[in-house]
This record gives C-alpha cells, sequence and structure tokens, in this order.
C-alpha cells in the first residue's frame, strides 16, 4: 500500500510506538492515581514521563500538560471551559468542525457569540482581517496553526502577539503541525495548545494533548480524579481535574515513544523530509494538464507536507476510488472542513488531499504519479 492520509493520522508508526504499546498492555495496565499498591505507582510514573517529553517538546512544564482522548476533545475543553458570559470568540476561516462546530453550538444556544476571519496568504492582511473582528467582548482566538486541507501554516506567533496586546486567550488548533513543526508555547505566544497524539506526534489513536499555559478554563467532565475524592466540586487543579476517569495508558506509554522518536531523529530533519517529498510531487502534479492544484508551491514552515488537488472532470471521491483500487490510499471530499472549501472556492467539488509522513518514500511517490497518469 501507498499510503498518502497522514493528515488523518499517521502510518506506519515507528516500532518503538507498537513495541511500547504492547508493553504497556503487558506490564502497566493498572489505574494510575488510584491506587497506592507498585504497580499503580509505577503506571503513574510513567504517564508522568509522557508529560514531561511532551512539555520538553512544546516549552511547556509537565504540570500543564492534559491528556485527551482526540485534538477533538482538546478545542471543546478549552473553548467550552474558557467561555465567559457575554463571551466573543474568533475563528480563522479555515477551520475544523471540531471547531467550527464548537463555537456554533454555543452561539446557538446563546453562550457566545463568534466570527469568523478571512485568512489570507498576506501575513499583514491576515492580521488587518483578525484586528477588525475584535469587539470589547473578545475573549477567545483560536485558529488552527496549518489547514487540515490545503497545508497553509498561520502566522501564530504574531497572531498571539495582538491577543496578548488586546488580552484575548489564544487557542492553537495544532492538529497537523504538532510534531511536524517545532512549536514553543512561550515563545509563539500560545496560551493553549492542542495536538493529536496520532499523527505527527506518532502515538496511537484515541491520545490527544492539551497544554494549557496559565489561562483560566473549567473541566469539562466531572468525575473521579484520584483526589479531593470526598468533595462533590470538581477539582481545577490541572491537570487531574481535566483528567476525569480512567486514563489510557498504552496509548499515552506508546506516545512517550513516539515524541521520543521524534526527538532522536529531530523534528527539522523529518520536516525537510516530508517536504521534498511534497515539493517533488506539486512540481510535478503541477506540470499535468488534467490537474487542478489549490493552494501555491509548498513552502518551508509556511506549509505542512499537504497538497490538495483534483484530476481530470472527476469528482473528488471518483480519483479517490480509482486510486485506492490500485492500493494508494488518499482522502477525498471536504475533510471536515467546509469553511476552508468555501473559502477556497472548492465548496461543490471538494478536493483529493495526498499528505505524507516520516516513512513515505521517493519511490512511492514515483509510482503514485505513475498509477495517476493511468486512470
Amino acid at each position: 500500500m501507498i499510503y498518502f492520509d497522514n493528515s488523518a493520522t499517521s502510518y506506519p508508526k515507528p516500532l518503538s510506538v507498537y513495541l511500547k504499546s504492547i508493553e504497556a498492555q503487558l506490564r502497566y495496565s493498572f489505574n494510575s492515581g488510584r491506587g497506592g499498591y507498585r504497580e499503580a505507582i509505577v503506571a503513574g510514573e510513567k504517564i508522568f514521563d509522557t508529560r514531561a517529553k511532551a512539555a520538553s517538546l512544546f516549552g511547556a512544564m509537565s504540570n500543564d500538560i492534559i491528556f485527551t482522548k482526540s485534538c477533538t476533545e482538546a478545542p471543546n475543553i478549552a473553548i467550552k471551559g474558557g467561555c465567559r458570559e457575554n463571551s466573543h470568540i474568533l475563528i480563522s476561516s479555515l477551520e475544523h468542525n471540531s471547531v467550527s462546530r464548537v463555537v456554533y453550538e454555543l452561539s446557538e444556544r446563546g453562550v457566545a457569540e463568534y466570527d469568523v476571519f478571512d485568512y489570507s496568504y498576506d501575513t499583514d492582511e491576515l492580521l488587518s482581517n483578525i484586528k477588525s473582528k475584535i469587539k470589547e467582548n473578545t475573549n477567545i482566538l483560536i485558529c488552527t496553526h496549518a489547514s487540515n486541507v490545503f497545508g497553509n501554516v498561520l502566522p501564530v506567533r504574531e497572531i498571539g502577539a495582538i491577543c496578548r496586546q488586546e488580552g484575548i486567550t489564544f487557542i492553537v488548533d495544532a492538529a497537523q503541525s504538532a510534531g511536524v513543526i517545532d512549536i514553543d508555547i512561550v515563545r509563539d505566544n500560545i496560551d493553549i495548545l492542542c495536538c493529536a497524539g496520532h499523527k505527527g506526534l506518532m502515538g496511537n489513536m484515541g491520545t490527544g494533548v492539551l497544554i494549557n499555559n496559565n489561562s483560566e478554563i473549567t473541566p469539562l467532565l466531572q468525575g473521579g480524579t484520584g483526589s479531593n475524592s470526598f468533595e462533590l466540586k470538581q477539582p481545577q487543579d490541572i491537570p487531574e481535574g481535566f483528567e476525569a476517569g480512567t486514563l489510557n495508558n498504552s496509548g499515552i506509554i506508546s506516545l512517550g515513544a513516539g515524541i521520543d522518536y521524534i526527538t532522536n531523529t529531530g523534528i527539522d530533519n523529518i520536516y525537510k523530509h516530508e517536504m521534498s517529498l511534497i515539493s517533488y510531487l506539486y512540481d510535478e502534479l503541477s506540470s499535468n494538464e488534467k490537474t487542478t492544484l489549490y493552494t501555491p508551491k509548498p513552502q518551508r514552515y509556511k506549509s505542512v507536507p499537504l497538497i490538495s488537488f483534483n484530476y481530470d472532470d472527476y469528482s473528488s471521491e471518483k480519483t479517490a476510488s480509482l486510486l485506492a483500487e490500485n492500493n494508494v490510499s488518499v482522502r477525498a471530499g471536504f475533510h471536515c472542513s467546509p469553511l476552508a472549501h468555501k473559502h477556497f472556492g472548492t465548496a461543490e467539488r471538494g478536493t483529493v488531499r495526498i499528505s505524507l509522513g516520516a516513512f513515505n518514500k521517493i519511490e512511492q511517490c514515483t509510482r503514485f504519479l505513475e498509477i495517476l497518469d493511468k486512470i
């Protein structure tokens, strides 16, 4: 199989991730933080190890790390937990439904209002678009770091600087950039970072990370935390107050192995490899008269290794189906991001998305182009 759907989930994972997942099932399947016996304590220590690794990767403190079941859960916690009476929220025109549906639902219930600022390739224009939408009651701005449809990287450091100046909580959806592009929450002026554990971070499905850099948010879930058990009020402390219930030990511990792989290989080395392949594919596709490309040539730190295109007069789903018949895995349709498709004018047809990972090879790219040319 030629797997070009790493934006959905990375595959394959490093061997160390698979082995660590099995080891965790065999040796650390105990309820960490809930028992004083040795096995539960050791399981808790392994969970903390991953907290420390995630904190180091993103320039955070270990106690800033909250484990979630997905990147979708993370913005739900961040947005709903940060909403106050009469909140006004800003989102970009490239947002995934894990953001846009959250703010829409809040607006439907009268909890908050929201506006959408237009994305622009020009940073000054983008920042101007943001400033024009800020109101007196704007208290949250959330945007994707990189579009899951078109691969555009937003200038989060500059956006964060505006939020700092205006006293707005800045939340970044790093589903497509965590583990792909270097992120430092302090340097990049990020208040809350939401990450998928199973994509660029190379962990198992069912894992996500929320990093809270001193923002006041309330827990989304209530339940057992292993602390303050006699109190009916949910603890507000991070991380335990936000991790009600039994943790996904195997997923979290294997995520630590994924982060180890990134750290040992070098995030910039991985990114250079992925970008060299996606740039090659872009050049080849741009010379094919049957191909319609929707974004400029991928650029270092302005793009993630992703291309959206359509082929001939086929629907995006038809192209993906024909590729699947030739054992090529891509994504087609609207990618859970209707705002992005409306912004780039692909709302009727959708797009075919190819997204590369650390283990893709030039031979796969060449073979993909041969197959595409024959369908």
